[in-house]
């Protein structure tokens, strides 16, 4: 009975020195035996044995933090840039519109060989003369819009040629950007030009009838001066913005001289391909009083060279949606990141 009594003792006193946090808790972690670990009280202790983990994985842990954050940081500096963007597409807006309101100069004053000649870019001039049909290029097609209908048309450029002996006219021909065509303006003009390929039968003809008429007056007893009439030349009159060659996108096709295709305004070889030197000068015509008779060819608008394909509201739109996606993906970054609460 002694012996089993000091065996109930002793446990009794072991038991309250586990609960007690007595000499267990003092003793090193490798000293505590693998079959305690499974018990309640030594569960901080495994566990914080079990999360000590290698220096190269927390590194790899922490850049994985830091690579969370890049797509915010990415979606913010594009924001910005359409800020900036914005100013920009401002300040562009408000030098053309500065420069259409000034008033036309005189085109005799400006030459092709000037050196300020990208400068007067936007300024508008108003030049006559007389404009040379067969040597116009349609460029398109370019769509027009009429009550909610879509029309394709073509852009018309025809080199505008000096007067002889007119002061007034232009002194070096220009090429001039007539406006807005229809397709059938283009196929009438290729029927005109097939027509025009035989001028030597019409050439023997007129000769035969001069030659007629000189033995006539001759033999004639009565002879008749016969005034030659030279039909007067009206000048036309232009007013018009000095332009530079379009920038294609990487869609449009390349312009094909040899087969009369011209997709987009390259100033230096419509010139070349009109016979005229590169560096004539390109105007596109505004003039608003054309002939109601004849509704072709229909002048650019004036507020159309004061707009652009994206205007500074669309900059704005832009921004606010590349703020608001980096706003968000920033917090998903945080929530992510963010410790989660243990669980009793």
């Amino acid at each position: 009975m002694a012996s089993m009594s000091r065996a109930l003792t002793r446990n009794f006193r072991n038991s309250h020195q586990l609960r007690s946090g007595g000499p267990l808790d003092s003793l090193p972690k490798y000293w505590i035996p693998s079959s305690s670990l499974s018990s309640p009280f030594c569960s901080s202790a495994a566990a914080a044995t079990i999360s000590e983990q290698p220096p190269e994985k927390e590194s790899g842990s922490r850049l994985s933090k830091w690579l969370l954050f890049l797509p915010g940081a990415i979606t913010f500096g594009l924001g910005t840039w359409q800020v900036l963007r914005r100013q920009d597409k401002i300040k562009m807006l408000e030098y053309r519109q500065g420069r259409l309101a000034m008033e036309p100069m005189k085109f005799n004053d400006i030459s092709p060989s000037s050196e300020q000649l990208d400068d007067l870019e936007f300024r508008r001039v108003a030049c006559k003369g007389i404009f040379n049909d067969k040597m116009s290029i349609y460029v398109g097609p370019r769509s027009r819009n009429i009550s909610g209908i879509t029309e394709n048309g073509y852009f018309i450029i025809t080199p505008l040629m000096p007067v002889s002996k007119n002061p007034e006219c232009v002194q070096s021909p220009i090429l001039v950007n007539r406006g807005w065509v229809p397709r059938s303006w283009k196929d009438n003009s290729l029927e005109v030009s097939q027509d025009d390929e035989q001028p030597s039968d019409i050439a023997m003809a007129s000769a035969q009838g001069s030659e007629k008429s000189s033995w006539w007056r001759f033999w004639s007893k009565n002879p008749k001066t016969i005034e030659e009439k030279i039909p007067s030349i009206t000048p036309v009159e232009v007013v018009g913005v000095i332009r530079g060659s379009e920038k294609p996108s990487i869609f449009v096709p390349a312009n094909d001289p040899s087969s009369f295709q011209w997709f987009y305004v390259d100033v230096p070889a419509i010139a070349r391909a009109c016979g005229l030197p590169e560096n004539t000068i390109y105007v596109e015509d505004i003039n608003e009083n054309f002939n109601s008779g004849c509704p072709y060819p229909v002048p650019k608008d004036v507020n159309a060279l004061i707009r652009s394909s994206v205007m500074p509201q669309d900059h704005l739109n832009y921004t606010l949606t590349w703020y608001s996606l980096s706003a968000a993906v920033t917090f998903m970054a945080f929530k992510r990141l963010r410790p989660k609460k243990s669980r009793r």
